[in-house]
């Protein structure tokens, strides 16, 4: 329940913020992306398997 009427319709405003809105989250998400390169790979810690023997 979002608190406004589905069936109702959206005047212009609301869809230009709705739209404003959604183009500041994209650009935020893409700002704080990290890029596939600059991740390093887990290296397992296989401590735990010697404790198991």
């Amino acid at each position: 329940m979002s608190g406004r009427d589905d069936s109702a319709p959206e005047t212009n405003s609301e869809a230009a913020e709705r739209e404003a809105a959604k183009q500041r989250l994209l650009a935020q998400a893409e700002a704080e992306r990290v890029p596939l390169e600059d991740t390093t790979r887990a290296v397992p810690d296989r401590r735990w398997r010697r404790d198991q023997r």
